[in-house]
């Protein structure tokens, strides 16, 4: 064998020896690629089914929400008088601290509780906005109040109304805020609050 036949040789087994240590530093990218995907995949999974069970959850605490509107709006329009006090069997009081957030177990003082047909029990507080447990009308009652115009929410007229643009409008009476809370705790330590502000004439 001459000497050009044994420098071919060695250079063939020099591009051999060198082609491995690519093909394993290929192979260790892509299992770091794996891995990392299946990971993702799986943080996805679970990122997705927690959405579900959340959206789950706040349509389920919306039972104590439409509980505590449809007492209200009896009531208002029964006897409105009867929403100067405290009413704890269904979750009412008459006062509001703004000290208080849902957060705190104060502000759940005088809550009620309604079953869900899946038996979830969700608990619900109504809050007027007001300082006293008096009339709103009442000088030492302040309570948060928003001027009633009819004319703005609707094109249609209330009684005694007039379509003419000179004619006077008048104000009707103030309207008081009310909060309506909910919340529902679920497994694992999840736990969903939805609130809601409803307006009643004063």
């Amino acid at each position: 064998m001459d000497q050009l036949t044994m420098n071919r040789t060695m250079q063939g087994r020099r591009q051999r020896g060198v082609a491995m240590p690519v093909v394993l530093i290929i192979l260790a990218v892509m299992l770091v690629s794996c891995i990392y995907l299946m990971k993702s995949i799986h943080s996805t999974t679970l990122a997705t089914g927690n959405l579900a069970y959340d959206e789950t959850l706040s349509q389920s605490v919306d039972l104590g929400l439409h509980t505590g509107f449809d007492w209200l709006k009896t009531t208002a329009m029964g006897n409105k008088t009867a929403l100067d006090v405290d009413s704890p069997a269904k979750g009412y009081v008459a006062i509001a601290d703004t000290s208080q957030t849902p957060r705190d177990d104060g502000y759940w003082i005088g809550s009620a509780t309604v079953t869900a047909p899946d038996s979830t029990q969700i608990e619900y507080v109504i809050h007027r906005m007001c300082s006293a447990r008096q009339s709103p009308g009442n000088a030492k009652n302040q309570c948060v109040q928003t001027a009633a115009n009819p004319g703005l929410l609707s094109s249609s007229l209330g009684p005694g109304n007039s379509m003419d643009s000179q004619s006077e409008v008048y104000q009707s009476n103030p309207q008081v805020h009310y909060v309506i809370t909910a919340r529902l705790r679920g497994a694992k330590g999840s736990s969903v609050t939805n609130q809601m502000i409803v307006l009643i004439g004063a």
